[in-house]
């Protein structure tokens, strides 16, 4: 175990930021504080495995995308595929809360095939391979469409519009393209 890493700093440090995280990516508040929960749970019992102090939060917010995937993929053995993207709750202050909307008409433009490998891997969270298997593809066949699903949606928003990251890759800000923007749900 690594001497100067301890899980109390840890928690100090990343339990505010994995908890909104997460919080963007599950519906409800307590199911975000019982992830954010195991997400710690797992960094208290696998702080061995980690090789490079100076690479800790991508390592822990590997480990929140991991708990994150394996919360949906335990509800995705019995749920059904939606088409639409669920709605979130509307945060104002939360730039990518206000393109959701447009987020999720683009999602609906995708022809089929993609849309469907979207919502199964991003919103339900389960695996390409899990992908390949229930479509019935190879898994390269799965990884291709959902690639492509991420390509022609980027595409969508940087023609829609002009997007602003701070140095770590995070949304700043964001303006609608006067000249292109082709949605009616972006409203900054």
């Amino acid at each position: 175990m690594m001497s100067s890493l301890d899980t109390e700093s840890l928690w100090r440090e990343f339990h505010a930021q994995i908890f909104k995280f997460i919080r963007r990516r599950v519906r409800e508040d307590a199911l975000a504080e019982d992830l954010t929960q195991q997400v710690f749970l797992r960094i208290h019992t696998r702080i061995e495995t980690l090789r490079d102090e100076t690479k800790i939060a991508a390592w822990i917010f590997q480990i929140a995308r991991n708990v994150i995937a394996d919360h949906y993929r335990a509800q995705s053995e019995s749920a059904p595929l939606h088409d639409e993207i669920p709605e979130p709750e509307t945060d104002t202050d939360d730039l990518a809360e206000q393109l959701a909307p447009s987020i999720r008409s683009f999602v609906n433009a995708l022809p089929p095939n993609y849309r469907d490998a979207f919502l199964l891997t991003e919103v339900q969270g389960i695996s390409q391979v899990e992908l390949a298997r229930q479509l019935d593809i190879s898994v390269s066949g799965a990884k291709s469409r959902v690639q492509r699903a991420r390509a022609q949606l980027r595409q969508m928003l940087l023609d829609c519009c002009h997007f602003e990251f701070d140095r770590l890759g995070g949304l700043v800000d964001y303006s609608p393209r006067a000249s292109s923007c082709k949605c009616s749900d972006c409203k900054h």
